[in-house]
């Protein structure tokens, strides 16, 4: 993949996160912040589609734009074909396991697991 095209999907990512987390810290603060960390609302907030499918997109968005993040600044350290290959399948795999982790739990809590 181009550089510039993954330089694109980072800022793009950047903004999006941006925008999600903030509607995420507004319901945070309309419900009063103390409250949406008990644990009753905690799991009401996993069992809310609408909800739950906002928190994926964010994590989503997190992970991609983060791991590409640090990949920028790894190749930075260093250049060659071998480490450029190595650092990008690194972040890419270290992306899809916390998207997946994170995913099981989204999906377990919605589900009923608590």
């Amino acid at each position: 993949m181009r550089e510039s095209l993954i330089i694109r999907i980072h800022y793009a990512t950047a903004l999006a996160a941006v925008a999600l987390v903030a509607v995420h810290v507004l319901v945070r603060v309309t419900q009063g912040f103390a409250e949406s960390l008990e644990y009753e609302s905690v799991v009401a907030n996993y069992r809310f589609l609408p909800y739950a499918g906002l928190l994926e997109i964010i994590l989503v968005l997190l992970s991609v734009h983060g791991f590409n993040g640090l990949r920028v600044i790894l190749l930075e350290l260093r250049q060659g074909r071998r480490y450029e290959r190595a650092v990008t399948f690194a972040c890419v795999a270290a992306a899809v396991a916390v998207i997946a982790y994170g995913s099981r739990t989204i999906i377990l809590m919605n589900m009923g697991a608590a």
